[in-house]
């Protein structure tokens, strides 16, 4: 009897471990805070989410460390942007000794050629959506990878997160699913949101300058003209002749409607805003979240603040 006893209490033990171990969350990686923001919606209290760049960050001359290698290698799945925008994802996962599976979040998505962001132009696919990050510079190559500033991007990226994290953890699928919907129908409300604020503006006046270009899909979503000394890298540095060209088309079409990104070094909007007389009209967030108190602290949090700044200034308030 005595044996039989302790032959269940071991049993209920071992079990109660299994369980225990079972409960515990999911371990996930997101390459940026952006897509991190995006994979705890989806994700929900099953999984444990960590940024590789957090807020406030630039990932465009982001360089990992030992400890990003760490954080990597004891991931379960592994969420990145593709379409180039992480150049150095791929030399990460290898120092980490990285096998898991490494979901691309833009997969699917339709993209922009990198010189259509600066003029709002609709994209056309590249072959790019399936991209992984490679690559060793910060040249993204011929797609804008910025895809998430437009919403509808954006809900293809919780579609992606979710069929990850069903991978990665088939037991917690349903929730996955149903926290897709959910914040699915958050965004799509969003959109609309978005589409509402820019009807008060003539699209004749929706012209933003900003410090690069990385609002193409919001140009193209929305209807609004974004120009950029910059490319799509907050990397390359504009010419004498870029920036005396955008300083005459600043002044010629009466642009009023100055952006510097809050990533960005403030030099060369400074500069340009001494020769139009147009005054920056504050920050936009558009590769990384701001920190938790600050405006910017979700994806949602982050594209109101940026649309209710855009509208405000191109408006002359």
């Amino acid at each position: 009897m005595k044996r039989l006893t302790l032959s269940l209490l071991t049993a209920a033990l071992t079990m109660g471990a299994a369980c225990t171990a079972s409960a515990e969350p999911l371990r996930a990686v997101a390459t940026f805070s952006i897509l991190g923001d995006l994979v705890r919606q989806v994700g929900g209290e099953r999984v444990s989410v960590q940024t590789l760049v957090g807020p406030g960050v630039d990932a465009h001359v982001f360089q990992p460390t030992p400890a990003h290698a760490r954080t990597l290698g004891q991931a379960q799945v592994v969420f990145v942007n593709g379409l180039g925008f992480e150049g150095w994802i791929d030399r990460l996962v290898q120092a980490a000794g990285y096998r898991g599976p490494r979901v691309v979040a833009s997969q699917g998505v339709k993209t922009l050629a990198s010189g259509d962001a600066a003029h709002g132009r609709h994209g056309h696919s590249h072959g790019h959506s399936h991209g992984h990050g490679h690559g060793h510079g910060h040249d993204h190559g011929p797609a804008d990878p910025h895809a998430w500033q437009s919403v509808p991007n954006a809900r293809r990226y919780v579609h992606n997160i979710a069929d990850g994290l069903c991978t990665a953890d088939a037991a917690g699928c349903p929730a996955y699913r149903a926290n897709a919907e959910r914040y699915g129908a958050q965004l799509t409300q969003l959109d609309a949101d978005i589409r509402a604020a820019w009807q008060t503006v003539p699209r004749a006046a929706r012209k933003v300058i900003t410090s690069h270009d990385a609002f193409g899909y919001y140009a193209a979503a929305y209807g609004v003209r974004f120009m950029a000394p910059q490319g799509v890298s907050t990397e390359s540095e504009p010419s004498a002749k870029d920036v005396a060209r955008l300083v005459r088309q600043i002044k010629s079409e009466k642009i009023k409607a100055l952006f510097v990104e809050q990533l960005s070094n403030p030099r060369l909007l400074e500069q340009i805003a001494r020769e139009t007389g147009v005054q920056p009209a504050g920050a936009l967030y558009s590769d990384a979240l701001s920190p938790a108190n600050g405006p910017a602290a979700t994806y949602v949090d982050m594209m109101r603040h940026n649309t209710q700044a855009l509208v405000k200034a191109v408006q002359g308030r």
